[in-house]
């Protein structure tokens, strides 16, 4: 039995998850396989694909907004309010398993397919499936990365060979780690991209497949494919997987064509491809390309310093990557440092130049990006170039380009300046490490080069601020819901002109609730003994903090927000809130009220956990509504709320609200 459902409020903020949360945990106890949708503040999450909806059983809507259903013709359809879903999931659940419920005939067909198609038109496919498989891949590199360079670091000595770390030392079971979690990064690529499209069934063979393309001795090459390998890999795996899954079969053998055919006939497509077809000629290419390296030795040396930069940058650590890195260790065994020193500054600069980049320009990223870049550019500092990987993947035809003029720029100035490197290793760690001859020019190579980076990425990679939405498209559904959120009036242009800029930015870095709180704005003994008297006593300790201009235009606010409807949630906890040009920058204040206060609850029980939550007017962006959605689910843990009612000190009750983030 499989199911669906979809959960959504008009604030968006906390029935919607709680509803969400209540039903995943009431179909995990009765062994129910569900997939929740949510439609808040932000817009939809955990969307429904085509092949969810082909393979559900039923769907419960639990909503007090509309919510299309079109896309659920012909399957039975249970709409109820969210206050349903919150408070008698198993019901609603129990009642779909019995069949009680109506199918859902929809509007016509031809209705149904434009709704279909104009969604399609709207989305990139390649491009969602990728990011899928890069969202999962990120974590392994920065993990891995981390490591390698903490093990280098500390335990790392110089040798002949290159920096080692002395056999079974600790620093060396540390290295070990990282370079286990290292492994699992093309597969892992692999594997979600395959996921993204075949859903389960494609997992298996994507990481076989990834797997694969990254061990170049499957078909006789020393360095693999890479994660561009993986990335191939990944598609085949994924698009094979979904072929098979479309075959007519007979019933008999539909109960494991997802658990036995599909998985091991996509694997075995996938990895015979690779070792028979796609494998050969990429060995091919690598010995081609380290035979015309080593017979440029006496051209050039600014083009050979291009040619090697270019190749470092390629694939951040793949198999181009690989054979110039060959290429330059095999010269430290002759004696020739000089190619390997162009080689270790170009290592680390696509990494500590992307990481640049996100530190200078903001606008190019998004906020997940921004966060990888400080990874990045720590891994770049300690010469691991698969920092980058995470910013190429997400855009190649862009940072790929703009890491290479920048590899490129420093390989040729540490050419020039006659830098050598007596190890096989790079970035600025062998410097330090004192392997590197002409270390001034070394790092005046990877500054500039890094540098070249930047400026590239600036130049070419589009503000991800300035992509405009298509009038209808979610980003237009997503700002109208978080123009809604905490009661506020539809305003003109000339009431949102007044904004401070200071303000407005705050927004961006709020990550966790404690980012808007503190134990300044906490109370565990609010003695008013009514809702007025409560709003009072909480906004009095904004107003005490200096962070309202008006304590009487937000009481304003948030008591035209109550008029709407109870913001007291049920479960004994109440979420007052409101905008207003008095706030200065988002806050929350936190009370506690023992024996509790008529909040005019759903469920009609006392408000004794109170967040009234404040925000500017002119406030831009949805961290704040993030925020909230986070606080209304984790309250949903009976556990969380208990130790809540019991803390005895401010600094008690702001640790535990460390743990909503």
């Amino acid at each position: 039995m499989k199911l669906l459902a979809i959960t959504s409020c008009p604030n968006g903020i906390a029935h919607t998850y709680m509803a969400a949360e209540n039903l995943q945990k009431a179909a995990d106890e009765l062994g129910v396989d569900i997939k929740v949708e949510t439609q808040g503040s932000i817009g939809v999450e955990n969307e429904f694909s085509e092949q969810d909806i082909a393979e559900a059983d039923g769907i419960i809507i639990a909503a007090d907004k509309t919510v299309e259903k079109d896309r659920f013709s012909g399957k039975k359809l249970l709409v109820v309010g969210v206050q349903e879903g919150i408070r008698q999931p198993k019901q609603l659940i129990n009642k779909v398993i019995s069949g009680d419920v109506p199918v859902y005939k929809g509007h016509s067909d031809r209705q149904s397919q434009t709704n279909t198609q104009k969604k399609k038109d709207k989305e990139n496919p390649i491009y969602r499936h990728l990011m899928n498989g890069v969202s999962y891949m990120i974590p392994f590199i920065v993990v891995g990365g981390l490591l390698i360079a903490i093990s280098l670091s500390l335990g790392g000595q110089q040798t002949p060979e290159g920096i080692q770390i002395p056999e079974g030392s600790f620093w060396k079971t540390i290295e070990s780690i990282g370079s286990a979690s290292f492994t699992f990064m093309v597969p892992i690529l692999a594997g979600f991209i395959a996921f993204s499209i075949a859903d389960r069934p494609g997992l298996a063979p994507g990481i076989i497949g990834g797997y694969i393309a990254a061990n170049g001795s499957f078909y006789n090459s020393e360095a693999g494919a890479g994660f561009l390998g993986g990335i191939i890999a990944g598609f085949l795996a994924g698009y094979v997987a979904l072929w098979i899954k479309k075959l007519k079969v007979p019933k008999a053998v539909q109960p494991i064509m997802p658990i036995i055919i599909i998985p091991v006939f996509s694997a075995l497509i996938v990895g015979l491809a690779f070792v028979f077809f796609i494998g050969g000629p990429v060995a091919q290419v690598f010995e081609s390309l380290t035979s015309w390296l080593a017979g440029m030795q006496g051209t050039s040396s600014i083009l050979l310093a291009l040619i090697l930069g270019a190749m470092i940058s390629f694939d951040m650590g793949g198999p181009v990557n690989k054979v110039a890195f060959l290429f330059g260790s095999a010269m430290i065994g002759e004696g020739n440092y000089e190619i390997m020193g162009p080689i270790a500054a170009a290592i680390a600069i696509p990494p500590i130049g992307l990481g640049l980049a996100t530190f200078l320009f903001k606008q190019k990223f998004q906020k997940t990006e921004i966060e990888t870049g400080k990874a990045s550019f720590t891994m770049g500092l300690f010469g691991i170039t698969e920092g980058a990987i995470p910013f190429a993947a997400q855009d190649p035809l862009r940072v790929i380009p703009s890491i290479m003029v920048g590899s490129m720029a420093g390989s040729v100035i540490a050419m020039l300046g006659n830098v050598g490197d007596r190890v096989a290793h790079g970035g600025p760690i062998v410097g330090v490490l004192g392997a590197v001859d002409n270390v001034i020019m070394f790092f005046v190579a990877i500054i500039v080069g890094a540098i070249v980076t930047a400026l590239m990425i600036k130049l070419i990679k589009k503000d991800v601020t300035d992509q405009p939405a298509p009038v209808g498209s979610e980003e237009d559904v997503h700002a109208e819901d978080a123009a809604e959120q905490l009661a506020m009036d539809n305003q003109t242009p000339a009431e949102t002109a007044d904004t401070e800029e200071p303000e407005t930015e705050s927004l961006d870095e709020i990550n966790k609730l404690t980012d808007i709180t503190s134990p300044e704005l906490i109370d565990i003994d609010l003695q008013g003994n009514t809702q007025d008297e409560v709003m009072d006593e909480l906004i009095g300790k904004l107003d005490a903090n200096g962070l309202l201009t008006s304590a009487q235009e937000l009481k304003q606010k948030i008591v035209e927000r109550e008029q709407e409807s109870t913001t007291g949630i049920g479960m004994n906890i109440a979420i007052p809130h409101g905008k207003s040009k008095a706030v200065k920058r988002p806050s929350v204040v936190f009370g506690m009220k023992p024996d509790g206060v008529d909040w005019n609850s759903m469920d009609g029980t006392a408000a004794k956990l109170i967040f009234l939550i404040a925000v500017p007017e002119q406030a831009e962006g949805n961290a704040h509504l993030k925020i909230l959605q986070m606080l209304s689910r984790k309250l949903m843990d009976e556990n969380y709320r208990e130790q809540l009612l019991q803390v005895q000190t401010k600094e008690e009750a702001y640790k535990l609200l460390q743990q909503v983030q």
